[in-house]
Order: structure tokens, then sequence, then C-alpha cells
């Protein structure tokens, strides 16, 4: 496993990230529990959850069954850098009461003390903001970091799902306080065939020194073979996947870029996988398996070393937006 600094931080993190959005929800505890195992003696050390994983009436499952596999033992908890996310609703069932979601310093507080409980751990390494707060002020969020800091609940901030003006609004409103460093990642939707991070939100992370971790690298199963599982009879697409071959012009991409990939005797997924591992910024993507098979084909993505002539092919079939403002301007 190759290893890199997290944004401008002296933090090592493995080149892949353990998204851990299926345990619970699509895969069983023991079953969790042994991809963390097999993840971590191949050597992944990043682990990204969320308070809200589980969903529904099991939101926090996640956290749980992550906190249920530190309990074994065996250094487990020391080895692991452990980054989950707060901003969704974890009240009581039935209609929102207040205070549970969001980025008031209220909410922060209490749920890093519920995600620390059901991590079983004293402490969380990589705290995220899963998505921007449009009432709450930086101001009150960077407050609540710093006590949180202090106690020693949190060693660093990271967002998810920001804004390119955001992460330089909340970075340039710390550096104004003092105190905390920022925001130090950002956790974006980031792959072949969704590359408008490339716009602003990268350029922002790199100017501000954020580690860039994306999310959905294969784009819901889209770059994972899906034309070639579907003419041999496997299961059938879902959700953004089906959406884009339902479209004719998406699916011929698709189609061409599985055949680009077949050229070169490789696997979409992987190449999928191996290409972001080329992109400025990127410390590393996340990867969510269900199976043990899954976290293996991932972990293949590592040794890949794609060929000038495969990266050229991939950007004529997916063409970037290029930076701004020359994507929308001169």
């Amino acid at each position: 496993m190759d290893y890199t600094q997290l944004g401008r931080t002296g933090l090592k993190v493995s080149r892949l990230v353990l998204g851990t959005m299926n345990f619970g929800p699509q895969t069983d505890e023991a079953d969790s529990h042994a991809i963390m195992d097999e993840a971590l003696d191949a050597g992944i050390n990043f682990f990204d959850t969320a308070n809200v994983y589980g969903w529904g009436e099991n939101k926090g499952r996640t956290e749980t069954i992550i906190g249920n596999w530190f309990a074994k033992g065996g250094d487990r908890r020391d080895k692991v850098v452990l980054a989950t996310k707060v901003y969704g609703n974890m009240g009581p069932d039935g209609p929102a009461w207040p205070n549970h979601d969001k980025l008031s310093a209220l909410n922060i507080r209490r749920a890093v003390d519920a995600s620390l409980k059901r991590l079983r751990t004293d402490h969380i390494d990589v705290y995220q903001f899963h998505h921007i707060d449009r009432d709450t002020p930086f101001e009150e969020i960077w407050q609540a970091v710093d006590v949180l800091v202090q106690q020693g609940k949190i060693l660093y901030v990271g967002s998810s799902n920001f804004p390119g003006y955001k992460i330089a609004q909340a970075n340039e409103i710390a550096a104004r306080r003092g105190g905390t460093i920022g925001l130090v990642s950002e956790q974006c939707l980031y792959n072949l065939a969704e590359r408008r991070a490339e716009m602003e939100v990268i350029p922002a992370a790199q100017d501000y020194g954020l580690g860039v971790i994306p999310w959905s690298p294969l784009h819901g199963g889209l770059l994972g073979g899906v034309v070639k599982k579907e003419a041999e009879g496997g299961r059938r697409s879902s959700g953004r996947a089906a959406d884009a071959l339902n479209d004719p012009a998406q699916r011929a991409k698709i189609q061409a870029y599985e055949d680009l990939v077949d050229k070169h005797g490789l696997r979409p997924g992987e190449v999928a996988l191996a290409w972001l591992l080329t992109r400025p910024g990127v410390t590393g993507p996340i990867v969510g398996p269900r199976t043990a098979e899954q976290l293996r084909s991932a972990l293949r993505a590592v040794e890949l070393k794609l060929s000038e002539e495969l990266l050229a092919g991939l950007d004529e079939i997916f063409p970037g937006p290029g930076p701004s403002p020359e994507a929308f301007a001169w």
C-alpha cells in the first residue's frame, strides 16, 4: 500500500480509503468485520464513516459496527485513521426535532459525544462536515471545533460536498480567528464520468492545502463494467447507473469506455480507481465494498500504472470541464 500526507498535515494516510456506508444496510456485522480486517492487513489505514450511516431507524448502526470491531483489540484502533461526519438529523424518529442536525455548536457537541460512544473510542481523527450549513456562521462552527480539539475529542476537521467558495470562506475565517488550522480535507463527488469538481472545488482544495477524497469513484457502479455485466445476465443496474444507461448518448460513452479498457486487458472498475490516483490533489478515493472480493478488486487498482495512450483515450471519452473561469468564460 502507498501512503501520502493528508493535505497540508503531517498525517499519513493510505491511497485508498475504506468507505463503510454499506456496513449494516448491505453487509452484516460479521462480514463487515472481516472486510475491515482484510483492509487493515492490506495496509489501508484510513477508514471513513458518518453518524447517519445505517439510515432511517438504523442510523448510527454503521458506527456501532465499527466500534464493535475496535473493541476486539489487536491494536485495531491505534492503526486506523478514523474519519466520521456530522450534519444529518440524528434525532428521534418522527417529525424533526430542533438542534439534532446541521452544524450549530450545540449539535456538533452532541453529535461528537454520540459518535464517540458508538465508535467506542476516545477521539475522532478527522471530523468532517457532511454538508454546508447555510444557517450557521463559521465563527460559531470553529468555536465549537476549538473546544473539541482542546478536549482531545477530535484532531483534524474536514469538509464534504463543499463548493469551492465555502472551502475558501471556512479557511479564511479560521485563519482570522487563530486556533484551529481549518479544513484539511474535502470529500467530494469526483470520477471519470463526473469531473465538475475540477472547475473550482479541487483548485480551492489545492490552494488551501486540503487533501481531496473522492466519493463514488465508480459513479454508482456505472464505471464498473455495467454494460458487459448486463449482456452476461448479471445484476441489473439501479440508481445513477440505470438512469445513465437509459440515455443512448451516455450508454454509448460507457460502451466506448468498456471497449477501451478491454483493449488494454484491464478491468473497468480498477481503471476508474487507478485514474483517480493519477489526478492532482487527490489523496485517495473512497471504496465502499459490500464484499471482500470488491475490496480485493480495489486493492489491485493501486498497483495499476495507466499508459499515456490509455489516459488520453479516457480523456477523449470523458473530457473534463477544465478549470474556471475558462470552463465558462474566456
